[in-house]
């Protein structure tokens, strides 16, 4: 089973040897918007939402525990939980990892030249997006907070270690490094946390998780839930987990997962590779002591203007009805759409961007802005996957594509034109939770090593770049345009 608690979902899906999927469940949960660039969700929520899926998944094939091998977990990142750890109760919402919240103490950071050290020792830019700033903005604007974190009695955990504490009923606090290596106070040369950065953010270490690797039996469940004690066998982030998940096990190979945000992932091997264009640097996953790194891109906002055209706008009803709408013009008629709602991830980092619509005539309707919309999915992956080519010099033979906006046709085939790269969809674009499936059935023998995994990987389509290069690139000088229209809007 593979518990894949998303940001605006969770979810739990069940495999069999073969990686053919059985039995899916999946509940949404609420999104919690104090202030505009604040961003929260519910833990509790999170914990029963997960639980109820899990059940779901189980009820519906007619299984319970006894009858699975191992549980994976996979979860978004850099979500920060701070609990009790005598009642397990959480002393402030989930911050989630979309927050802006401390971007100002963020430009502290910046202004006392700690970029460089940062980025050293975690792989990391400073921003907002990641663990730390968030952990501390807890201890401090939460009353008693600081002092009961000094006095060894709250736990912090991205969401991972939070579902495992929940199986466990407090008996077991850990991570795995792909969670650790996203909190900004994890340094991935040493793999453990670090003490300098713990000082600098006033960060008491006892609050913190073991860390782990990403394939091994941490511990069993512990609820009358599962029925059974269940191994808890395989940890990653879910963007990691989806790098694993489509077998991109080889240095070089490259995945987008299309999901709220767009996370691109290039496997670079067994060292660190530090980016000179505002990428960052991660660890894939660590299997029987061998640590695999990534550089990586973020995109805040993917498949989440999908869903801004049919919440905030209310031009569709549904998520799937956008690529209709969208294919009711032959193109976008000069229009643009930037979606830096929370600003913008990689490769510009600008906290203070914001979203823009641009070229708007009296001719413009909604299925312009919906194609505009789906361009800018586009547009932001290839944004990123050239400076990874510079960095790395690599231009990879494929991108393999996953998340629920891979199911999207056009926006498939216009990645690949707007890349110049073949875009090539699994047949399985459940790589997530499949990722984190493998983790765990390789920790308990499930499947005997990773060449036999490999063999289950499956293309459904593949999507050949245009051979109309010219309209692309001037399509791609206007985005560029709008791009630096965006910025620094919110200072």
């Amino acid at each position: 089973m593979a518990l894949d608690q998303g940001t605006t979902s969770s979810r739990a899906l069940i495999f069999d040897r073969e990686g053919n999927i059985l039995s899916v469940a999946q509940k949404e949960f609420q999104q919690i918007f104090p202030q505009p660039g604040w961003v929260e969700h519910d833990p509790n929520e999170i914990w029963s939402s997960q639980v109820a899926v899990a059940a779901e998944a189980m009820s519906r094939i007619g299984i319970n525990g006894q009858n699975l091998q191992a549980i994976g977990i996979t979860n978004q990142r850099e979500t920060t939980i701070v609990w009790d750890r005598e009642t397990g109760e959480p002393i402030y919402n989930a911050i989630v990892w979309q927050d802006r919240r401390t971007s100002k103490y963020c430009d502290q950071l910046k202004n006392k030249g700690l970029i460089g050290i940062i980025r050293q020792k975690t792989g990391l830019v400073i921003d907002a997006y990641f663990s730390g700033t968030k952990i501390k903005w807890i201890l401090d604007n939460v009353r008693g907070a600081r002092k009961r974190a000094e006095n060894g009695k709250l736990a912090f955990g991205t969401v991972d270690s939070w579902l495992v504490w929940k199986l466990t009923r407090g008996r077991t606090h850990v991570t795995d490094v792909s969670n650790a290596s996203r909190t900004m106070l994890f340094n991935i040369n040493t793999l453990d946390w670090d003490e300098e950065l713990l000082e600098l953010m006033q960060i008491p270490k006892s609050i913190l998780p073991k860390v782990a690797s990403s394939s091994e039996i941490y511990d069993y469940t512990n609820t009358t839930f599962f029925a059974t004690k269940v191994p808890i066998a395989g940890i990653a982030g879910d963007q990691q987990a989806a790098l694993f998940g489509q077998l991109c096990t080889q240095k070089g190979m490259v995945k987008n997962t299309y999901g709220t945000g767009c996370f691109i992932l290039m496997n670079t091997g067994s060292t660190p590779f530090i980016s000179k264009n505002n990428l960052v640097t991660t660890i894939a996953w660590q299997i029987k002591g061998k640590t695999c790194y990534a550089l990586e891109g973020s995109i805040f906002i993917g498949g989440a203007v999908v869903q801004w055209l049919r919440d905030g706008l209310g031009i569709i009803n549904s998520s799937a009805e956008v690529e209709q709408l969208a294919m009711q013009v032959s193109d976008n008629g000069g229009l643009f759409l930037v979606p830096s709602f929370t600003g913008m991830g990689a490769p510009h980092w600008d906290q203070y961007a914001r979203g823009l619509i641009i070229g708007i005539t009296r001719g413009t309707n909604r299925a312009h802005i919906a194609r505009a919309a789906l361009e800018s999915i586009a547009f932001q992956t290839m944004d990123v996957l050239e400076v990874m080519g510079i960095d790395t010099g690599i231009k990879p033979a494929e991108l393999r594509a996953d998340g629920g906006a891979s199911a999207n046709n056009l926006l498939m085939q216009f990645q690949a034109d707007v890349l110049g790269t073949k875009v090539v969809r699994p047949k399985v674009i459940e790589t997530t939770a499949m990722g984190s499936a493998f983790l765990a059935g390789l920790a308990t023998g499930y499947w005997q090593n990773q060449e036999e995994i490999i063999s289950l990987w499956q293309p459904d389509r593949e999507f050949l770049p245009s051979n109309d290069l010219t309209s692309f690139l001037k399509m791609k000088t206007r985005w560029n345009d709008a791009v630096q229209r965006a910025k620094s809007w919110y200072k």
